[in-house]
């Protein structure tokens, strides 16, 4: 009888801490969890450099990963180089055409240059840049996750969301989504395993369903 664990790798949202994933519960007899946090992008790194560097510090052929929100943009990318078990986005999007119209304004614009990042972006302006701003309850459960505050990393991180090239999804991903996602609309995410009434943060709020389907979904043939 085999009794390895199965290695897990998460990648939080954009400026989140690991703490994210609190509510996410795996059986520890089966599966061996790491978080991977944020590095701090190097001068003039690109997504494609960033991802390699994070790929690397995965210490397990066959290995899980997943990635929310602009977690899930990196995991796809780090999945190049990287021979995975299963590759699960959660809240996230496949390709730059999933993104919301909003999205593709902002990069025709430049107006994600313009962002007052780093110390001058308020912990509840860096929330609505990560979550969207119409909930002031799921505004005040998610901020406080928000630790990542370097401006180098929020002038990198905004600008590879919104300017985000890929056309064509990762062959294999799964992906899991709510229907209460106002960040990415449903309306323009195809192929995805369906939360009902799971909205951006539902990575806290609904983790033990979340949890689930990760569960569902490393274990399907």
């Amino acid at each position: 009888m085999n009794t390895e664990r199965i290695p897990v790798y998460f990648v939080p949202g954009l400026a989140a801490s690991k703490e994210i994933f609190r509510n996410i519960r795996l059986p520890e007899d089966r599966y061996e969890i790491h978080i991977l946090e944020w590095l701090i992008p190097e001068k003039g790194e690109t997504l494609q450099e960033y991802a390699k560097r994070m790929a690397a510090r995965i210490d397990h052929p066959n290995a899980v990963l997943a990635g929310v929100s602009f977690g899930g943009v990196m995991v796809q990318e780090m999945s190049q180089f990287l021979n995975l078990r299963k590759l699960i986005i959660i809240s996230s999007v496949k390709t730059k055409n999933e993104l919301p119209l909003r999205f593709k304004w902002v990069r025709k614009t430049g107006a994600y240059k313009l962002l007052p990042t780093g110390w001058a972006l308020s912990v509840k302006d860096l929330t609505k840049l990560a979550i969207g701003p119409k909930s002031k309850k799921r505004l005040t459960l998610y901020q406080e996750y928000l630790s990542v505050r370097d401006k180098v990393y929020l002038d990198w991180a905004i600008k590879q969301m919104v300017c985000w090239e890929r056309t064509q999804r990762v062959n294999g991903v799964y992906h899991i989504h709510g229907d209460g996602d106002i960040v990415f609309p449903v309306k323009n995410i195809t192929d995805y395993t369906n939360i009902e009434g799971g909205t951006h943060v539902m990575i806290l709020n609904k983790g033990s369903k979340v949890s689930k389907l990760l569960e569902n979904i490393i274990e399907k043939d």
